[in-house]
């Protein structure tokens, strides 16, 4: 159900510890993905240590949070991913992990088996090898598929398949739920934002306006289809997803990437958006406590440019991400605005408008580029 006002204004003003934390432990990736948020695919020689990834845990099972959502690149490829992940339940802080399955074997998915506290999430960005391989990398979706062959044949359980929405897979919908219910998965779906090599291929990729309508009737249709709060700007439309239905940002949820460093938004690693670093002195404690832009982030705001529009209460002005990855101001409406203001505040832009950069992309400098057809502008 979506949450009530009430219940809005306690979680905008912050919590004692996030929900869920997302904690992106490598940069390295055996895939190029044209909308990955942080161009990964190399490993940075600062990454944390194990001592340090460890030490990281003991600190938010002190802090009683509840579950991390381990990420990259593709965590799998750490060396000491079991390590890191067998303590993180040792210690009772529950994990969820995605994973792109290609480095997923019979031993693995039978040790994955075993364990308490794990949740495993497949991605994959259509319904057949035509739609997703153009997106992920050739060969994807093959081994996207082995890997929960692997899972449903070790006797896992309910796995997840995750799934970012762009305008090529929409029309699949019925598809990857079907896909879903034969593996008795659960389907997530999760928004494109245009950050990262994202950032490239947002305006080819993102959904159309008559899309993102389709998605929110498809949605309110099927409220056991997971969305982790990706489409709360949809709300605008008239009838709220289930979920908390905001921006969560330094207030429920922030990141940790792969050397540390804290950001109050997963979805946008930007030095405006870092809050500190675990290797600071007090730790990843006193960044989620005291930061400077955590405690800006938790006061109060206004709707700004969205203030007058009926829909703000709804909507609450939509992704903060996706407005600034955008160069859209912070106050202002969501670049993908279902009343299309967003629209119309990129046009009023202009298209040679500078966009920030998000973090150093780790991509490998011998990356094939995928052809996704026209290039955006």
């Amino acid at each position: 159900m979506p949450a009530s006002r009430g219940l809005t204004g306690e979680l905008q003003r912050g919590l004692e510890a996030p929900i869920c934390l997302t904690w992106e432990i490598t940069y390295g990736c055996n895939l190029a993905c044209v909308h990955c948020l942080s161009s990964s695919g190399r490993r940075d020689p600062a990454e944390l240590t194990t001592a340090e990834a460890m030490a990281v845990v003991d600190e938010l099972a002190a802090m009683q949070v509840f579950y991390v959502n381990i990420g990259g690149g593709e965590p799998t490829i750490r060396p000491d991913f079991f390590d890191l992940v067998e303590y993180s339940v040792e210690k009772q802080v529950g994990v969820k992990f995605s994973t792109n399955g290609g480095t997923m074997t019979a031993a693995r998915a039978q040790r994955l088996a075993a364990m308490d506290y794990v949740d495993i999430q497949i991605s994959l960005d259509g319904a057949t090898p035509a739609t997703n391989d153009p997106v992920r990398g050739e060969g994807s979706y093959a081994a996207a598929r082995r890997a929960m062959d692997l899972l449903a044949g070790a006797g896992f359980g309910p796995f997840k398949i995750s799934v970012v929405m762009t305008r090529l897979n929409v029309p699949e919908l019925d598809d990857l739920a079907a896909l879903a219910d034969s593996y008795g998965a659960e389907l997530r779906l999760t928004r494109l934002r245009p950050a990262g090599r994202g950032a490239e291929t947002w305006e080819e990729l993102h959904p159309s306006q008559a899309q993102q309508r389709e998605l929110h009737g498809w949605l309110l249709e099927r409220p056991g289809v997971l969305t982790g709060d990706s489409f709360f700007h949809l709300s605008a439309l008239g009838e709220a997803l289930p979920g908390l239905n905001l921006c969560g940002a330094g207030r429920v949820v922030c990141l940790i990437d792969p050397v540390g460093d804290v950001y109050a938004c997963p979805f946008v690693m930007h030095p405006e958006f870092r809050a500190g670093s675990i290797r600071d002195p007090g730790g990843f404690g006193r960044v989620w406590r005291d930061s400077e832009l955590f405690t800006d982030l938790r006061e109060p705001k206004v709707g700004g440019a969205c203030n007058a529009c009926g829909a703000f209460d709804a909507c609450q002005g939509g992704c903060m991400a996706a407005k600034f990855s955008t160069g859209l101001p912070l106050d202002g409406p969501d670049p993908e605005c279902v009343l299309g203001h967003g629209e119309t505040a990129l046009a009023a832009l202009g298209a040679g408008a500078a966009r920030p950069a998000t973090v150093p992309g780790h991509s490998k400098p011998a990356r094939i580029p995928v052809v996704l057809g026209s290039r955006p502008r």
